[in-house]
């Protein structure tokens, strides 16, 4: 899967991935020849509810969970969904108050916002200037009509990793204290390939998943629920996944996303060991070469894939214009939205100024790229920064 020399550089991984050359191996039976609908029960259909439960069990045992805790989704923003719509619609009755955080991913924000006008009360956690959350901050928030907490466990922007299974912990013993149920949810879509995601260790009562982030299929995603957790399902329409998420199952997904997370897992060693130094080696060297760059999340605790910077009077989307034609693809901590940039959400909660938000480049690593590729990014970006401060027309950031 390695990028051959002189073509295109793919930095942006944190965005998407290939589809590895052995996950599609595994998908390509259900696509032709095994593509019956699973809930059939003739001979050929029952083939694919084995390959639907290998999957599952597969999946289970990777992530340290029990086969019927894992439901198969299209996706993280599906998967974050129904865990944040799920288990507190089923909790309604003890409380309505939900605490997650300001840098989370908008499929977590969005659905909290949509859950305050079903009558929630959301408490939305600050973050320091690494976009981490404090375990005090958590601690503080929770009250006797707490019924979820909603953290990520690394972010996909700055890469700063979150003390998840430590605000978990508390949640627990808080929960014991004030005798109600408490449930853990961590959208932990960036993090298959780069940290250890058993459900134990994190102590968390739900987990999401993306299988296009670790060189699986799209469109096909996990959510991890504990078992005995309370929870709702927001889709109807059939008695699928055990009545909790309706839906013909996407089997050449589902067997996709098995294969590649078990690929993720067993190399996840030696590919962090190489990541990571190819990660340092580019922080390092644009530290080196361009002056007014700033390091976005944190130093340490962040993913071993994830380079963040903000580059003083810059505005990004003509850094990117200008890699895109050296050939090299990344992308920014801010969104376009319609004439203007508008500062990314998880930088403005960093305490990151907006005209210097603008400015922000995210490079993500995969286990494919190499050190002459980052050597190229290094050799091309100061250049192009200087470029872009000369001659780029200022950009109108909104605050």
């Amino acid at each position: 899967m390695a990028n051959q020399p002189g073509s295109f550089i793919y930095m942006d991984h944190a965005a998407t991935t290939a589809v590895h050359p052995e996950v599609l191996e595994a998908m390509l039976p259900y696509f032709s020849e095994e593509f019956y609908n699973p809930s059939s029960m003739y001979a050929p259909a029952q083939r694919c509810r084995q390959a639907v439960d290998a999957a599952r069990k597969t999946i289970a045992d990777l992530l340290g969970a029990l086969p019927p805790e894992i439901i198969f989704t299209s996706g993280g923003t599906e998967s974050d969904n129904a865990a944040i719509r799920g288990i507190a619609t089923a909790l309604r009755p003890q409380g309505n108050h939900i605490i997650t955080s300001t840098a989370e991913h908008h499929a977590v924000l969005h659905t909290c916002h949509a859950m305050e006008k079903l009558g929630f009360a959301v408490t939305y956690l600050p973050v320091d200037r690494y976009g981490m959350v404090k375990a005090g901050d958590a601690e503080k928030a929770i009250k006797r009509e707490t019924v979820l907490i909603s953290l990520m466990l690394a972010n996909n922007e700055v890469g700063t990793i979150n003390p998840v299974a430590e605000i978990a912990a508390i949640a627990k013993a808080k929960a014991k204290s004030l005798k109600t149920h408490i449930a853990v949810h961590t959208d932990a879509v960036q993090c298959p390939g780069h940290l250890d995601i058993t459900v134990d260790r994190l102590g968390v009562d739900a987990l999401s998943l993306s299988s296009h982030k670790f060189n699986g299929p799209k469109g096909a995603g996990i959510l991890y629920l504990r078992k005995a957790t309370p929870f709702e399902p927001y889709q109807a329409g059939g008695s699928h996944e055990r009545n909790r998420r309706a839906g013909t199952e996407n089997v050449p997904g589902i067997v996709g996303t098995a294969a590649a997370l078990k690929i993720a897992i067993e190399e996840r060693s030696s590919n962090v060991e190489q990541t990571k130094a190819l990660r340092d080696r580019l922080i390092g060297g644009i530290q080196k070469r361009i002056p007014g760059a700033h390091l976005n999340g944190h130093p340490v605790e962040r993913l071993p894939s994830n380079v963040n910077f903000s580059f003083e009077r810059t505005d990004s989307q003509w850094t990117l214009m200008a890699l895109d034609e050296a050939g090299i693809g990344a992308s920014t901590g801010s969104a376009c939205r319609t004439a203007s940039l508008e500062p990314s959400h998880v930088l403005v909660a960093c305490g990151i100024p907006a005209n210097l938000a603008i400015g922000t480049l995210r490079l993500t690593l995969g286990p494919e790229n190499t050190a002459a590729e980052v050597d190229k990014v290094l050799a091309i970006l100061p250049g192009i920064i200087q470029r872009v401060r000369d001659t780029a027309p200022p950009a109108e950031a909104k605050a």
